[in-house]
Parts: structure tokens; C-alpha cells; sequence
């Protein structure tokens, strides 16, 4: 992980990687975990995948990626807790499912850590009745 933040397109973007990485292990209290070749989870849990025939997928509960046009956050609005508090995050954008800022000095960053705190928060989806 380590290596993938040093690797980021400017030195804003490294630092902020960092910090943010630093950010996400305080608050979760375990170690990021690559998922692909540009995603810094934490944590996992299992969902069932919309694709048919209907299956479960395995996938970060919450985690970023310091991109180089904007900082990406993922997990940070699909729960309803987080709807109320994302409003206070600061200057962002949505995507699907996905959060991102263009610099880290537009968001608040205890709201940042409420919202992983929330995320991590995320369980299991819960098997299908038959």
C-alpha cells in the first residue's frame, strides 16, 4: 500500500494518500489491504451481487484511492446513517458509489471519520430466505 501511495500522480496527492491512509487505520484500527491496482480497503464484507443468477460477492467496507484529478472514497454514503452527515462533509461530488473531492483542505475531516467510523460499521448482507 505503501508503495502505491508514493507512486501517486503529485506530491499533494502522496501526502494527502497518506494522511487519509493514516486517517482510515485510526479509525477502523486494522491494516489497508489493496484491492486491485488503485484501491486502499479496510475491512470486508460479503453482499449479494445484483448480477443474475444471484450470488454473494465479497468486497471492502470502506477504503479510497488519491486519484490524480480527485481524491475517491468508497463506502462512505451507502448506508442510511451516512445520508444525514455527508451533506457536512464539505465541497465533494457522488458517483454511483463513490465520494470525491478535489483537494483534502475541502472536506472536514472528523465528518470524514464518522462517516468511516459508520461504514465500517457495515455487516454482512444476511442470507436469502428460500
Amino acid at each position: 500500500m505503501h508503495q502505491f501511495l508514493d507512486s501517486a500522480a503529485t506530491v499533494r496527492r502522496r501526502e494527502e494518500g497518506h494522511l487519509i491512509a493514516r486517517i482510515f487505520a485510526e479509525v477502523t484500527g486494522t491494516d489497508p489491504v489493496m484491492w486491485g491496482p488503485t484501491m486502499v480497503g479496510y475491512g470486508s464484507f460479503r453482499y449479494i451481487s445484483r448480477a443474475k443468477p444471484l450470488a454473494y460477492a465479497d468486497w471492502f467496507k470502506t477504503g479510497f484511492s488519491p486519484r490524480k484529478a480527485q481524491l475517491t472514497f468508497y463506502g462512505l454514503k451507502d448506508l442510511p446513517e451516512a445520508g444525514a452527515l455527508l451533506p457536512k462533509l464539505g465541497t465533494y461530488t457522488e458517483g454511483a458509489g463513490c465520494v470525491y473531492a478535489r483537494k483534502l483542505e475541502d472536506i472536514d475531516l472528523e465528518v470524514l471519520r464518522q462517516l468511516i467510523a459508520i461504514a465500517w460499521s457495515r455487516e454482512d448482507d444476511p442470507e436469502p430466505a428460500l
